[in-house]
C-alpha cells in the first residue's frame, strides 16, 4: 500500500481483513470517518488510510426503548434526522468542528464517539461516552471485538466501552456503536444576564447551578466575542447565558425563579426557543473563532471557579481572546500568534489542575506541541500498556495523540 491509498470497507469483515494485513505487514494505517477532524490532533504517520464512510446505516432503533445502534460511518445528519422524526435527540449535543477547522464532508457517529465530542448540554447530561452502551470494533491485530449491550443494566465490559470513547482510533476501529437517546425538550429558553465581567459571570453561573432549576447550559460571552452571536438576538455588551429546557409549564416556573435571582445581578432578558436554539448551536460550534484562520485555538477544562483567572493571567502575557462554557469550566482560547502551550499548562497547574487540548493549529505546530494534555508518568505507562494490548504492532493511527501513540 502506498501513502496515498484509501480503502473504503463496506462490512466489518472487510475492516478486519484490512487491519489484519496491515498488522502482518507492519504498515501503519490512518483511521478516519469522513475526514472532518483530520487537522485535530497530531498528524498521523501512516502508510495508508482506512475510511469508514461506506460502513454506514442505522442497524437498530426502537424509539420506545430510547436506544439506537448504527454503523460507525453513518452520517450524524442521518442519525439526527431519524431522531427528529420521533421527537428525540442525542443527549450530549456534539460539536460540529467543520466551521472552526475549515473542513468539509459529513461528521459520522463513529467519529463523534471516537473523539468523545460533547457540547453545552454536557453540563447536565454528561459526555458522549456516558451515552455509549456498546461497541463492535476491530483491534490492531484484526480481531473483531464486541463489548456492551443495548440496555445499561445488562451491559458487560462497560469500562471497555468507555475506553474506546475518546481514543481517537488508536485502540481499535469502531464498526458499530449502540447508544442511548432522550426525548427532545418541548420548550427551551435562555435567560441572558447583561453587563457582567468574567469574575461576576462565574459567580452568577455558580449561583444558577446551585438552584434546583435544572440549567442545561451555562456560558459567558465577553464583550470581545458577543457580536459574533448577533443572529441569536442578544442585547449589547457581555452576556451570561443560562438555558432551561423541558415541559412548557415546568420551564415557565423555573424561568421565573431564575429571573428573580439573576435580576439582582444585572439586566435580564429572555430568548425564546428559536433564538435560544441558534445561540447554543453557535456556542457549541465555537462560532467566535470560526474565522477561516489557523490561529491556535485551545479547549481548556478547569474548575469553573478559576477559568476567568486563567484568562486574566494569560492576558497579562500574550494576545488571547476567550469565552466560557460549562459554567466556566470549559474555556475556549484563541491565541493571536504563538500557541503558548507551556505557559497555558503552567497556569492550569497553578490554578489546581485541568487539561488543555490544542484543537486548531497548522501541522508544524501540531507536530511540535503536545496537542493533548501530557500525562503523569504512571498514567503514561498505563496508557502505553493498554495500547500494546489493543494494538501490539502500533498500526492504528500512530502519532495521533502523542508522538509514540
Amino acid at each position: 500500500m502506498s501513502a496515498t491509498d484509501i480503502q473504503y470497507p463496506e462490512t466489518e469483515a472487510e475492516v478486519a481483513r484490512i487491519v489484519t494485513e496491515a498488522h502482518a505487514a507492519k504498515h501503519p494505517v490512518e483511521i478516519r470517518g469522513n475526514g472532518t477532524k483530520l487537522s485535530f490532533g497530531r498528524p498521523v504517520q501512516s502508510a495508508a488510510t482506512l475510511s469508514l464512510a461506506r460502513l454506514s446505516g442505522i442497524t437498530n432503533y426502537d424509539p420506545a426503548e430510547l436506544v439506537m445502534a448504527a454503523r460507525a460511518g453513518t452520517p450524524l445528519a442521518e442519525i439526527e434526522a431519524a431522531l427528529d422524526a420521533n421527537n428525540q435527540m442525542l443527549t450530549f449535543e456534539p460539536v460540529d468542528y467543520r466551521p472552526l477547522l475549515g473542513s468539509t464532508g459529513e461528521p459520522t457517529i463513529g467519529g463523534v464517539f471516537a473523539a468523545n465530542i460533547s457540547g453545552p448540554r454536557r453540563l447536565l447530561a454528561g459526555a458522549a461516552r456516558d451515552s455509549l452502551l456498546g461497541v463492535r470494533f476491530v483491534n490492531g491485530t484484526g480481531e473483531i471485538v464486541k463489548s456492551g449491550g443495548r440496555v445499561m443494566k445488562n451491559v458487560t465490559g462497560l469500562d471497555l466501552v468507555k475506553l474506546l470513547a475518546g481514543s481517537w482510533g488508536t485502540l481499535g476501529v469502531l464498526c458499530e456503536v449502540i447508544f442511548k437517546v432522550l426525548p427532545r425538550p418541548e420548550t427551551a429558553v435562555t435567560i441572558v444576564v447583561s453587563g457582567l465581567n468574567d469574575a461576576e459571570a462565574a459567580e452568577a453561573m455558580a449561583a444558577a447551578l446551585a438552584m434546583s432549576v435544572e440549567v442545561s447550559g451555562a456560558a459567558h460571552l465577553p464583550e470581545s466575542v458577543v457580536h459574533k452571536f448577533a443572529g441569536a438576538g442578544l442585547p449589547g455588551g457581555p452576556a451570561t447565558v443560562l438555558r432551561l429546557e423541558g415541559l412548557t409549564p415546568s420551564v415557565e416556573v423555573r424561568t421565573e425563579r431564575l429571573l428573580a435571582e439573576m435580576g439582582r445581578r444585572g439586566e435580564v432578558t429572555v430568548l425564546e426557543t428559536a433564538g435560544s436554539d441558534q445561540l447554543w448551536r453557535d456556542i457549541r460550534d465555537v462560532k467566535p473563532f470560526a474565522d477561516g484562520s489557523m490561529k491556535p485555538v485551545w479547549r481548556v477544562s478547569v474548575a469553573p471557579s478559576v477559568g476567568h483567572q486563567l484568562v486574566a493571567a494569560l492576558r497579562l502575557k500574550t494576545g488571547v481572546n476567550a469565552f466560557y462554557d460549562w459554567q466556566g469550566g470549559l474555556v475556549w482560547l484563541c491565541m493571536e500568534a504563538d500557541p503558548e502551550a507551556d505557559l497555558i499548562r503552567q497556569y492550569i497547574k497553578a490554578l489546581g489542575g485541568g487539561h488543555a487540548t490544542l484543537v486548531r493549529a497548522d501541522a508544524a505546530i501540531r507536530t511540535s506541541v503536545p496537542v493533548f494534555e501530557p500525562q503523569p508518568k504512571p498514567l503514561e505507562a498505563l496508557a502505553r500498556r493498554i495500547k500494546d494490548q489493543f494494538d501490539p504492532g502500533g498500526v492504528l493511527n500512530p502519532g495521533r495523540m502523542t508522538e509514540t501513540m
